[in-house]
């Protein structure tokens, strides 16, 4: 089978579902270039269905002292938090609400110290998301963003797709089939129902990789449940005896 990891390769399975001639680039002909558009729409889709691993990312900001306001490179707009630790601190950042933040900026004692809020505000030139972080930085501290951040659109036949290209070419085909009409008896409706059964079985397998650090999560849960049962009963036969 094909490598379909790859804009051309994934275009040209595309078109040959649809039993049209392959192409030397995605941007040969008007109609490989629609498979091109249709293509991009159902990358955006699947990536959008799961927090995909290999769309996982770590963007770093050091922060200077008196400033609040910084640029996650490379974020652009549509990311999923998963979760922000001020690593110079060891700690977690929590989310606050821009009213919130609003109120931290424009009160009399605003404080100054290592920052434990954020929220994200606005975009600088370059399409990346701006965030701002509150405590204002007394000094130098490094923050995490761990983030789940899809592509940029595709635009080169060497565009290396990320999420499983096997579901975006069923889309993809999907939504041809869908803008040209039946083709050959196989609705887009069918088409579209295979590739929402792929995309459950590949959400199926993320869950069972997964599985096992929640198990974990049980079980330390479950361990201390017992743990302090038996720290209760230890302490009620020692002063609850006659």
């Amino acid at each position: 089978m094909a490598n379909l990891h790859f804009t051309k390769v994934l275009g040209n399975d595309v078109l040959k579902r649809l039993r049209e001639p392959v192409v030397t680039s995605v941007g040969d002909t008007d109609y490989s270039r629609m498979i091109g558009v249709l293509i991009n729409d159902a990358k955006r889709e699947v990536e959008d269905a799961y927090d995909w691993n290999a769309l996982s990312d770590t963007l770093t900001a050091t922060t200077t002292a008196d400033i609040f306001n910084y640029v996650l490179v490379g974020s652009r707009t549509r990311f999923r938090v998963i979760d922000v630790y001020n690593d110079t601190k060891d700690w977690e950042m929590r989310y606050a609400p821009t009213t919130w933040m609003n109120r931290q900026f424009v009160i009399t004692d605003i404080q100054k110290n290592a920052p434990e809020f954020y929220n994200f505000n606005g975009v600088d030139e370059n399409g990346d998301t701006q965030v701002d972080v509150y405590p204002i930085p007394d000094g130098v501290y490094d923050l995490r963003f761990n983030l789940v951040i899809p592509q940029a659109d595709l635009s080169a036949d060497n565009d290396r797709i990320l999420v499983p290209s096997h579901l975006v070419s069923m889309l993809a085909y999907s939504k041809a089939i869908a803008e040209r009409g039946e083709d050959s008896g196989n609705l887009s409706s069918e088409a579209y129902q295979m590739y929402r059964l792929a995309l459950a079985a590949s959400g199926s397998k993320r869950f069972l990789r997964t599985f096992s650090s929640i198990k974990f999560t049980l079980s330390i849960a479950l361990f201390c449940s017992r743990l302090f049962a038996s720290i209760s009963n230890f302490l009620c036969s020692c002063f609850c005896i006659g």
